[in-house]
């Protein structure tokens, strides 16, 4: 550890000024320094503390649009009144991080930049259409969640930009959603399978399919190919059939130290079908 140096800034642009100017990695909630340290796998050993910076600080929402700081706290989202009724898998998902006192630490934007194809907000903000915004001292731009991950620990950021918010249409009316988490047990696991759903029904038919996967490929997934199917239609023992071969085939997850790709696509595909049947 003595060969760890950290700055803090006092404020954003001090911040972003420092950034502009030396690689340093942001740290916030700090969850998983240890970790990474511990397992011998912390790579940055120049760190920027942002844990303070007010600027990222706070929830905020107009009649289009939620706003999270980046530094928003999964308990701060647990705890939030408007969030459990227009984004309740968000808040299902940030109830599902961790311990307590992890939730009291862990960042929105931390579980989304660490990167790891098993973050438990990711395929619930997936499902909500969620976008990044990114701050430099020379430009802000927002990036859609869906093109931020370019590969396993690759992201659309460069080294002197900033998660500073985390925006997410506000849904027009009350969707049927699907979160479910399997790990090695019930509770304070890393995903084996985490999968998100989201579906708007008109007289019958999905009008409306966003289905996410997690923990099952070197990033978060979200499945077109098997929305695009559902599309337009009204449910039946054929189409559901139908729908999770092409998740199936769609999903094509890995094999590691968690689990094995059989037991991923089984899995996948017995929830599918789980909540597909529940409509």
């Amino acid at each position: 550890m003595d060969k760890i140096s950290v700055e803090t800034p006092k404020d954003l642009s001090g911040a972003l000024e420092i950034m502009s100017k030396s690689k340093l990695t942001p740290l916030a909630g700090g969850t998983d320094l240890m970790v990474q340290q511990e397992f011998g796998s912390l790579k940055a050993k120049q760190f920027i503390n942002i844990w303070n910076l007010n600027e990222l600080k706070g929830i905020t929402h107009t009649n289009d649009s939620f706003r999270l700081g980046a530094l928003t706290t999964f308990m701060e989202i647990r705890k939030h009144k408007l969030l459990k009724q227009k984004l309740p898998m968000l808040v299902q998902a940030a109830k599902l991080v961790g311990a307590i006192a992890i939730q009291n630490r862990a960042t929105i934007a931390g579980n989304i930049a660490n990167a790891s194809p098993a973050a438990d907000s990711v395929p619930a903000l997936l499902c909500y259409d969620a976008s990044l915004e990114l701050t430099s001292t020379q430009k802000k731009r927002i990036v859609p969640l869906k093109d931020f991950y370019l590969g396993y620990k690759k992201m659309d950021i460069q080294s002197d930009e900033l998660i500073t918010a985390i925006i997410i249409p506000m849904p027009k009316d009350n969707p049927t959603i699907y979160y479910q988490k399997v790990g090695a047990r019930l509770a304070l696991s890393i995903s084996k399978v985490c999968f998100a759903a989201l579906v708007q029904m008109q007289s019958g038919k999905l009008v409306d399919v966003r289905i996410s996967i997690g923990s099952i490929a070197p990033t978060p997934l979200r499945l077109y190919k098997t929305e695009d199917y559902l599309k337009q239609k009204k449910l039946n023992a054929s189409i559901i059939s139908n729908a999770i071969e092409q998740l199936a085939d769609e999903i094509k997850p890995i094999d590691d130290i968690r689990s094995s790709k059989e037991y991923r696509v089984k899995v996948s595909t017995n929830l599918f079908r789980n909540f597909l049947e529940s409509l």
